[in-house]
């Protein structure tokens, strides 16, 4: 291999795969030691041998440390050099030596350059892939959590090939948000997950679909979150469909929300449009369980909300059918991803939507008033309910406005029961 065969060789590398000069030469030499193995039969068995590229005179060399040992003495051909051999190659450095001295001894065949050439060429690639991985790692491995902006290259396995900083990314099938195209040339924007040993060594996952890849994008867009005027709480995603954030402001003159759509939107649509129109809800934080619902369930208005803290479910009543199935969204995703929102790694909440049932309603009440009047007038459930059915349905009513007789004429009763009745009632108010 000529000299600017090697240098053009070496600086390609540097220059187009960002290499340093050391990492390349390394996988050059290395190379070479490929193809000598491949040429010496035997050549595994030597013990100490390294490949010496000078580029300055564009030679190659192949050397090997040996024992020196005396000419009737010598049993291992690979490992082991004749004194008069050794004192031959020393003298040429004007250095003497013994039996025990380590020396280096060049073995390189005859013709080694041109036959070495055609395998180098075909491991070299290998080997500069190796070093690039190791430099990989080096330049991505503290950088996981970072946004970056990459370049669509090609699939591979099924795999998305992304170029970022000269280095090429993967976005496997998981980390991509559904239906988005990726064509060779497009530039994206791209959440780091992990530098992880894979199939192919070391590889740099990187992410469309991460929840944390909308955070970086709002970090980016809002001064005031970068400021610490606004501070995201949570965020919960269905990539590719919708993203729900939580932000706050301990500062009453910041309007968290404000803030992140920007004025007349923009900040929330360079989010949007950068995510492939994915739909975004921003969200004030309060720790009001039904409030919080009520806000990512919007613009549905419900009709109720009832919060049960012992079995962490929030019920959303609604007008009717229609209005509960577009708050429960597309698949009940607007309902999972409310659940997501007001969960905790400690609590995890349940949200559910129904349409209201007026006679269910009714019946639901006049259940709840006639237990009130059998707990505290101490009558059976069947003259409660005869009670509640003829209207006389609240302590204070009947203490006020029943007169003598009206329960008798009602419900069948005796005047003596009326009349303990309306005392318990008039007691109780």
């Amino acid at each position: 291999m000529a000299t600017t065969d090697i240098t053009a060789l070496i600086d390609y590398y540097v220059r187009e795969k960002d290499l340093t000069r050391e990492r390349v030469i390394q996988a050059l030499e290395a190379s070479f030691l490929t193809a000598y193995s491949k040429m010496v039969p035997g050549a595994e068995r030597i013990q100490n041998i390294h490949a010496v590229i000078n580029t300055q005179k564009g030679t190659v060399k192949i050397k090997a440390d040996m024992t020196v040992v005396n000419d009737d003495e010598m049993q291992d051909s690979f490992n082991e050099v004749k004194l008069s051999t050794a004192k031959l190659i020393s003298a040429k450095t004007g250095k003497e030596c013994q039996p025990g001295d380590i020396i280096s001894v060049n073995i390189t065949p005859r013709d080694f350059g041109r036959i070495a050439v055609q395998v180098a060429r075909q491991t070299m690639q290998q080997r500069i892939r190796k070093a690039e991985q190791e430099m990989l790692a080096d330049v991505f491995r503290d950088r996981a959590g970072e946004l970056v902006t990459g370049t669509v290259r090609r699939y591979d396995k099924g795999d998305v090939i992304v170029e970022v900083d000269k280095y090429e990314g993967i976005v496997p099938q998981r980390q991509r948000i559904p239906g988005e195209d990726y064509n060779s040339g497009d530039k994206m924007r791209f959440y780091i997950v992990e530098v992880r040993d894979g199939v192919r060594g070391n590889e740099l996952i990187l992410s469309r679909s991460h929840p944390n890849l909308v955070k970086r994008l709002f970090e980016n867009e809002v001064s005031e979150i970068g400021e610490g005027l606004v501070k995201i709480v949570n965020i919960v995603r269905d990539a590719g469909y919708r993203t729900k954030l939580v932000v706050h402001s301990d500062d009453p003159n910041v309007d968290p929300i404000g803030a992140c759509v920007g004025m007349r939107g923009a900040r929330v649509k360079n989010v949007v449009n950068e995510l492939n129109r994915e739909k975004v809800d921003i969200l004030e934080y309060t720790e009001d369980k039904g409030a919080m619902v009520t806000d990512s369930l919007a613009p549905i208005e419900p009709v109720s909300v009832r919060v049960d803290k012992e079995a962490r479910v929030v019920t959303v009543i609604v007008e009717d059918d229609k209005a509960a199935a577009k708050a429960k969204g597309r698949k009940g995703q607007n309902v999972r991803l409310t659940a997501r929102l007001i969960s905790t790694p400690e609590e995890k909440w349940d949200v559910r939507v129904e349409a209201h049932d007026e006679q269910e309603s009714t019946r639901s009440s006049a259940r709840e008033g006639a237990a009130a009047l059998v707990q505290v007038l101490g009558i059976t459930d069947e003259l409660a309910s005869a009670m509640v059915a003829a209207g006389f349905t609240t302590l204070q009513g009947i203490a006020e406005y029943v007169e003598e007789g009206d329960l008798v004429d009602a419900l069948g009763i005796t005047p003596d029961e009326e009349k303990a009745i309306i005392e318990k009632a008039k007691a109780n108010c």
